[in-house]
C-alpha cells in the first residue's frame, strides 16, 4: 500500500484524498517510510517535521478548507527547500551561520500552500545560499543524483528535485535565479516551471521588488505542476508585485493539452557550446511537436549580451541582500558567494545603466521571437549530469568558463526576460541519464505553456520514469 501511494502523481494523490479513499494520515506515513528507505542514500531531505506534519493532516482530516478553490491540496504532503521560512522548523539556508535557526513566520509562498491544505514534511537541501548548481554544503553535505549516486542532482533547488525523483514527495518547492529550480529538473528527470515574476507570492524579503529570482512549483508530472502553481497563486500584502490568480484554473490548462501552431527552436541560444549529445536529445524530442501538427523551425538568436548583464545583475543582487555577512562573517561564506559579493560592491552605476541596456535588448529578441511562434525551445542544461565531486562546469567543447555562473548562460539568458520557462523530461543519454528540454512561453503565459508542455510530454513518453530507485555509480 505504502510503495503504491508513493508511486500516485499529486493530482491522482489529491483525487483520492478528495474521495476519502486514502487520508491525509496515509500519505504522511507513507512518505515517511519512503524517506528513511531511500534518503540516507541521496541525502536530499535532511530535515524532517513529522509531528508539524501529522498535526497538519489532522486539521486538514477535519474539512475546514476551502474543498472549490483551485489548488486545493486536500492534506497532500510536500516539502519546501531550505531557502524558505517555515515557522517552527529548523531552516538553514546551507550555511553553517545559520544551522540551528529556527524561523518564527512562514513565507508568503508556503502559506499560499497551507492555506491550501498542503502539509510540509520537511526542508530539501541546498547549497550554501543557494549559490550554485550543484547541492552541496558545509552543514548537510551533498546531496546525489539518484539516476547516478556519483553524480550532482544540480542545483540550487537539488534537494527537492531528487525528492520527487525518489518518491520521496509528491510535491516540491524550489526558487530560481539562474535556473535554480531548472537545472535540477533536467538532471533528475522531473518537471520545474519557473513562473513570471509575481505569480508566486515571497516574502518578507530582502529584495522585495526584484524580479530575477522566484519562487516555483517542482514535480514530477506537468498537471501536478500546474496544480502546485493553482495552489501557490494568490495575492500577498507582503510581495509588492504579486499577480492576482487567473480566471481559469492552471491545471485545466495542463489537462486539455494543446498544439502550439509554430515553435521556435534553438540549439543554443547563441550562447556558446552545448554537448552534442544533449543537443540531440532536444532537438529529437521538440521536433516531436510535428508529429501532433505543429510547425517546428530552427532560429537564430544571439543572446550573448545576457551574460554581461545577469553577471552585472546578479552581483549586485548579492551585494544588496548579503553585503553584511561580507563585512561581518567573510571566513564563513563559501569563495563563490564572497566573489560574487566582491563584484557586486565593484559595480559602478554606469555598470548598472548598462546591464539594464543589455537585459532591454536580450527581452527585445526573445520577445520578437515569441510575437511569431508560440513557443521558444531549447536545452535546459548544457551538460548532462556531473560528477559530484566537481564543483561547477569548467569546460565544453573546449570552451572554458572562468566563474561558477557562466555555464548556465542557457537558463539565466531566459531569467532576464521575465518569460514563464518550463524544463520537461526529453529523454535520456546512452548512459541513462535525464536530459531537460526548456520550453519557453509569452510573458505571463504560464497557462498556454502548460498546455503546449502537456502535449510534448504525452507525446515523448518520459511520464512515469519517476519515482526511481537510487542507482549506485
Amino acid at each position: 500500500m505504502s510503495d503504491d501511494l508513493i508511486r500516485l502523481t499529486a493530482v491522482e494523490a489529491v483525487r483520492l484524498l478528495r474521495a476519502g479513499k486514502v487520508s491525509p494520515l496515509d500519505l504522511v506515513e507513507a512518505a515517511l517510510a519512503r524517506i528513511a528507505a531511500v534518503d540516507p542514500v541521496v541525502n536530499a531531505l535532511p530535515t524532517l517535521c513529522p509531528d508539524r506534519a501529522r498535526a497538519a493532516a489532522r486539521r486538514a482530516m477535519e474539512g475546514r478548507g476551502d474543498v472549490t478553490a483551485p489548488g486545493w491540496l486536500a492534506g497532500l504532503p510536500l516539502v519546501v527547500k531550505d531557502l524558505t521560512d517555515v515557522k517552527g522548523v529548523r531552516t538553514t539556508y546551507g550555511s553553517t551561520l545559520f544551522a540551528e535557526t529556527v524561523p518564527t513566520r512562514t513565507d508568503a509562498c508556503v502559506e499560499a500552500l497551507e492555506a491550501r491544505d498542503g502539509v510540509v514534511l520537511g526542508k530539501s537541501n541546498t547549497p550554501e545560499w543557494g549559490a550554485g548548481a550543484n547541492t552541496f554544503n558545509d552543514v548537510f553535505g551533498v546531496t546525489r543524483n539518484p539516476w547516478n549516486t556519483a553524480l550532482t542532482c544540480g542545483g540550487s533547488s537539488g534537494g527537492s528535485a531528487v525528492a520527487l525523483a525518489t518518491g520521496m514527495a509528491w510535491l516540491a518547492t524550489g526558487s530560481d535565479l539562474g535556473g535554480s529550480l531548472r537545472t535540477p529538473a533536467s538532471f533528475c528527470g522531473i518537471v520545474g516551471l519557473r513562473p513570471s515574476p509575481g505569480r508566486v507570492p515571497r516574502g518578507p524579503a530582502r529584495e522585495p521588488w526584484g524580479t530575477l529570482w522566484v519562487e516555483g512549483p517542482m514535480a514530477r508530472t506537468v498537471a501536478d505542476v500546474a496544480l502546485m502553481l493553482d495552489a501557490f497563486a494568490r495575492p500577498d500584502v507582503r510581495d509588492p508585485i504579486a499577480l492576482e490568480p487567473p480566471a481559469a484554473p492552471f491545471l485545466a490548462s495542463a489537462e486539455r493539452p494543446s498544439l502550439p501552431r509554430r515553435v521556435a527552436w534553438s540549439p543554443d541560444l547563441g550562447l556558446g557550446p552545448v554537448d552534442p549529445e544533449v543537443a540531440d536529445i532536444c532537438a529529437r524530442a521538440v521536433r516531436r511537436y510535428e508529429d501532433a501538427g505543429a510547425v517546428v523551425e530552427e532560429v537564430r538568436l544571439d543572446l550573448s549580451a545576457a551574460r554581461e548583464a545577469f553577471q552585472t545583475l546578479r552581483a549586485a543582487s548579492f551585494a544588496t541582500t548579503m553585503g553584511p555577512l561580507l563585512d561581518h562573517k567573510r571566513d564563513q561564506l563559501k569563495p563563490e558567494v564572497v566573489w560574487n559579493i566582491e563584484k557586486g560592491r565593484a559595480l559602478t552605476m554606469a555598470d548598472i545603466a548598462r546591464a539594464e541596456r543589455l537585459r532591454a535588448k536580450v527581452f527585445e529578441k526573445v520577445a520578437g521571437v515569441l510575437a511569431d511562434f508560440d513557443l521558444l525551445a531549447c536545452p535546459t542544461a548544457i551538460v548532462p549530469p556531473f560528477p559530484v565531486e566537481q564543483r561547477w562546469v569548467e569546460e565544453v567543447n573546449g570552451v572554458r568558463f572562468d566563474n561558477y555562473v557562466d555555464w548556465l548562460a542557457i537558463t539565466f539568458a531566459i531569467t532576464l526576460t521575465s518569460c514563464p520557462a518550463l524544463s520537461l523530461p526529453a529523454g535520456r543519454t546512452a548512459a541513462g541519464l535525464p536530459v531537460g528540454v526548456q520550453l519557453v512561453g509569452r510573458p505571463r503565459g504560464e497557462a498556454a505553456l502548460l498546455g503546449q508542455a502537456a502535449l510534448l510530454e504525452g507525446v515523448l513518453g518520459e511520464r512515469g520514469r519517476v519515482p526511481v530507485e537510487p542507482v549506485g555509480g
